[in-house]
């Protein structure tokens, strides 16, 4: 041992870890500089609770007016398909190697009128209704698919005018629209108000795009009035004043024709001239089923115009519309929701009685998340503390054994910093299983400690002397931790991204602050346990 004292890397680690001990109180003021720094590093953070998968897959959707027929929504989803085989193949050609292929599309799926069948687990397949379309994309690299999101949705907001047509990557969680602003109530004229401030306040953020909500604009509808008792003089009803204004507008099947193997529908309805304006209405003839008269549909019946809401929404049997938003390129949902939050807490003041405002998207989802895992993360700890007490029967050992956490988190911290990562769902996953690494190491650390104390050893020599037992096996263990999560960091896609960054930073910095920082806290420590153990003992 006295040969690996002075020799190589153990012999380096002997002198400063004296240093560190001659010199504790300077250390340890250093340290806790090293945690400020760490919370500098956590201030600086952006937040994302999951981010996009890797994934060969990507999909749009195409939403048109409420009141848009199933003809118009196809017409819509064409143009869709035909720029993204454009902007795909302009990628593909710009991105190709010499020499090689550059069709880089492998197959484009629509479904008019209706989603798809559920191709993956956090998509809801829309119910089906005529103003609405779903593009499933396949393309053949999954590394493109990210990149190919900004060039699409751009094309696809300066070519197509008159429909909402939004790009989407698959999501490891069903969050849907990211930042999204729900708000509640009855009166139904008061909440397209109130929806509309919100979405004011949202226009607002350089970084917000594509606002909208999900009850759609208001459609223009026609009431058609019939006097009863006019009606009742001709011996017409409803049902032959539904049946012939239907007839003379949309058309009445009234037979069907068959040629080969095909059946057509005979239709009988006005000419084009004939129900070009809304006003002809009026001068269709109303035939009666019972008295077989006809009469002119304007002198039994009066028309009215107003707007009406196509689609209401309700959540826990309130009327609820979600204002919502995308980032823009390059910006996260946290980002956008940090620079409208002090607007949107002053029009939740601002809201009329029995209205009440919620944020959904990506925040609900990451104070759920984060919240359920710190209570686990908490329980962990606390049990992990209690058996540790009856194992070493001794508490103030055990502030020493927890002291190296926080600087593992500062690791976690900076490195993620350093690299631009988020800290999300993943990222604090990679930090807590953490703990368990770091409190493993300390205790072994601890055993050594007290082996060489009990051979005789000075409490310096003995804390020294485990360290330097200690530095190879750990170095070596840690080592290969690090450098096979290097490449997961760097290839494995977004998902692992802040996981392993966290894992990397948090190993390399608390095994030096283990090795370095247990031989400096523990004679202090101890005396003071030894101190306590006497004034209980009296």
């Amino acid at each position: 041992m006295a040969e690996r004292r002075q020799r190589g890397f153990a012999g380096w680690y002997y002198k400063v870890g004296h240093w560190a001990i001659e010199h504790r109180w300077k250390v340890f003021a250093g340290s806790l500089a090293f945690l400020a720094l760490g919370g500098f590093f956590a201030s600086q953070l952006k937040t994302q609770f999951f981010p996009k998968d890797l994934s060969y897959l990507s999909y749009i959707d195409i939403w048109l007016p409420e009141d848009a027929p199933l003809s118009a929504t196809r017409e819509v989803a064409d143009r869709t398909e035909a720029i993204t085989r454009r902007v795909i193949d302009e990628y593909g050609k710009q991105h190709a190697e010499e020499g090689e292929p550059h069709h880089l599309l492998q197959s484009l799926t629509a479904f008019v009128g209706g989603g798809g069948p559920r191709f993956w687990f956090s998509v809801s397949p829309e119910p089906r209704q005529t103003n609405y379309a779903q593009i499933i994309i396949q393309v053949k690299d999954k590394h493109a698919t990210h990149h190919l999101v900004e060039p699409l949705q751009a094309a696809f907001s300066a070519e197509i005018p008159g429909a909402r047509v939004d790009m989407r990557q698959l999501e490891t969680s069903a969050i849907g629209i990211p930042v999204s602003i729900r708000i509640s109530g009855e009166d139904i004229p008061t909440l397209r108000v109130e929806a509309e401030r919100a979405k004011n306040i949202l226009r607002a953020i350089p970084l917000a795009d594509r606002v909208q909500d999900n009850w759609g604009a208001e459609s223009f509808l026609v009431n058609l009035e019939i006097d009863p008792d006019r009606a009742n003089l001709v011996g017409v009803t409803n049902f032959d004043v539904a049946v012939s204004s239907a007839m003379g507008m949309n058309g009445y099947q009234v037979g069907e024709l068959r040629e080969g193997d095909k059946q057509i529908p005979v239709i009988a309805r006005m000419r084009m001239e004939e129900r070009s304006r809304l006003a002809d209405l009026q001068n269709l003839y109303v035939y009666s089923t019972q008295t077989g008269q006809k009469v002119p549909l304007r002198q039994i019946s009066s028309m009215s115009y107003n707007m009406q809401t196509e689609k209401i929404v309700r959540r826990h049997q309130f009327r609820t519309i979600t204002v919502a938003c995308f980032p823009a390129a390059g910006a996260l949902p946290s980002e956008v929701l940090n620079a409208a939050m002090p607007q949107l807490q002053e029009f939740e003041k601002s809201l009329p009685p029995g209205f009440k405002m919620e944020i959904g998207g990506e925040y609900e989802e990451q104070t759920k998340g984060f919240k359920n895992m710190a209570t686990v993360m908490a329980i962990s700890i606390a049990m992990i503390f209690m058996a540790l007490v009856v194992q070493f029967k001794n508490a103030v050992k055990l502030f020493i054994v927890f002291a190296a956490i926080p600087y593992g988190m500062v690791g976690a911290f900076a490195v993620l910093w350093l690299m631009g990562a988020p800290f999300g769902f993943m990222a604090f996953l990679g930090i807590a299983s953490l703990v368990g690494v770091i409190v493993s190491h300390v205790i072994v650390l601890f055993d050594f400690i007290e082996e060489a104390h009990e051979r005789g050893e000075s409490l310096i020599e003995s804390l020294l002397d485990a360290g330097i037992m200690r530095l190879r096996p750990v170095l070596i263990t840690v080592g290969a931790t690090v450098f096979a999560l290097i490449p997961l960091a760097l290839h494995g896609g977004p998902l692992w991204e802040p996981l392993c960054y966290a894992q990397i930073g948090g190993l390399t910095v608390a095994t030096f602050i283990t090795l370095l920082l247990v031989p400096v806290l523990r004679p202090p420590f101890m005396r003071k346990a030894a101190r306590w153990s006497t004034i209980t003992k009296r």
